[in-house]
């Protein structure tokens, strides 16, 4: 993998600092968001791939491990101590879905959910602080997390992250909803990426001709317009036009 230099440093413990998508066809992948967002790519850790905005990193892309696991977006959020986050995450309720690893000199991750089932990461830098890029057209902007009970969200988030998340002075990159606001109450717990455009009528246009679906048709929020959308092998995301 080539040496790319990103523009930010560390992130603070709590931030989203990273995402990545586990598709069953990482090619297929790479020409959807390519085109949809001019991302280019290089060989990341493993098998996945990096995607680069103007030089810098803003996510990955990665194969699925089995035919089993879903195709998602993942948020991964910043900490200077993996292990000793990953036991706050089962101490607050939440469960492990793979212990800390460390990927060589890049960092160590852990894969969790929260109490009601909901899926993110945890990510420790090492010589990979997370994104390089953020908040610009075609670069994360936004995570919600879509609960059943956001009380519940508050109490582990809030323990969790000591406040970083929804307490006072909380990220401006997350915030929760509840589920049946914007999707069916069958629909399981989870985080919904938000990615900046510049137009969401022309991104929605792109999203079709390149095989995706709207999934939820614009909608004014807080923090901005949102359509949710799938790609055009499953995986849900958002478009952010603020």
């Amino acid at each position: 993998m080539a040496e790319k230099t990103a523009r930010a440093g560390p992130y603070p413990e709590g931030v989203p600092c990273w995402v990545d998508a586990q598709l069953s066809d990482v090619e297929a992948g790479k020409r959807f968001y390519g085109e949809l967002f001019g991302w280019t790519f290089e060989e990341g850790y493993g098998t996945s791939v990096w995607a680069y905005q103007e030089g810098e990193p803003v996510a990955a892309l990665a194969p699925k491990a089995d035919g089993r696991m879903p195709t998602v977006w993942t948020p991964h959020f910043a900490t200077p101590d993996v292990t000793a986050l990953a036991a706050r995450v089962e101490a607050g309720g939440g469960r492990l879905i793979t212990s800390p690893t460390h990927l060589g000199a890049l960092g160590a991750t852990a894969l969790a959910t929260d109490p009601e089932g909901a899926v993110f990461g945890l990510w420790q830098p090492g010589t990979h602080h997370g994104f390089g890029r953020r908040h610009e057209p075609g670069t994360f902007a936004w995570a919600e997390l879509y609960a059943r009970d956001t009380k519940v969200a508050n109490d582990f988030y809030g323990t969790l992250f000591h406040d970083a998340l929804f307490g006072p002075g909380a990220s401006p990159d997350f915030g929760r909803a509840e589920l049946a606001e914007v999707f069916p109450p069958q629909m399981p717990p989870h985080f919904l990426i938000h990615f900046r455009v510049t137009d969401a009528e022309d991104a929605l246009g792109a999203v079709r001709r390149l095989g995706g679906r709207v999934q939820v048709p614009p909608f004014d929020a807080s923090y901005g317009r949102v359509a949710v959308v799938t790609d055009d092998q499953g995986a849900s995301f958002a478009l952010l036009q603020r």
